[in-house]
């Protein structure tokens, strides 16, 4: 690998790496050693992939494509689907991640590791502050579509957490 490859992999990792490890825990469930292992096989998936990267979007869009991608081949290895109780929080949807305590955190990660694989990947996306265009681009479904299966995915997590 080029030395210009190596260095933009360097700043790939310290700007996207709270990113990547944000969605690993919403794939894992909250689990951070889990979590961690699977940002892991993340990284190595982008520094394999250096030398592919044709410039067509930005470094972020190309690092969540990959992302999402390591997940879903992660789900795909997947033997069991576990099902988990999950303890009733009360708190609104519209608050962010990180102002929520470590109990209504685990629970949120819980309701979020319930949801079908692609509904947690998009949740996650949101959660990290990303747009509906962005979102639309890295997972390929038109904005409009994107709208709709937020507001559903919302509507479920609320659901799960109201009621287990």
């Amino acid at each position: 690998m080029s030395k210009k490859n190596q260095q933009l992999f360097e700043t790939i990792y310290k700007e996207c790496y709270p990113m990547v490890l944000q969605m690993c825990l919403g794939y894992m469930k909250g689990d951070t050693d889990l979590a961690n292992d699977l940002s892991q096989e993340v990284f190595i998936n982008i520094w394999n992939a250096m030398g592919g990267f044709m410039g067509k979007s930005s470094h972020k869009t190309w690092v969540y494509r990959i992302t999402v991608n390591t997940c879903l081949q992660h789900i795909r290895k997947e033997q069991k689907n576990k099902k988990v109780s999950i303890e009733k929080v009360e708190y609104a949807l519209a608050e962010e991640p990180s102002e929520l305590t470590s109990d209504q955190n685990r629970s949120l990660y819980l309701a979020i590791g319930a949801l079908e694989k692609v509904d947690r990947l998009l949740i996650m996306m949101v959660l990290d502050g990303q747009d509906y265009d962005t979102i639309s681009e890295i997972m390929g479904i038109k904005p409009t579509n994107v709208r709709v299966k937020i507001h559903r995915i919302k509507k479920r997590l609320k659901k799960i957490l109201d009621h287990e």
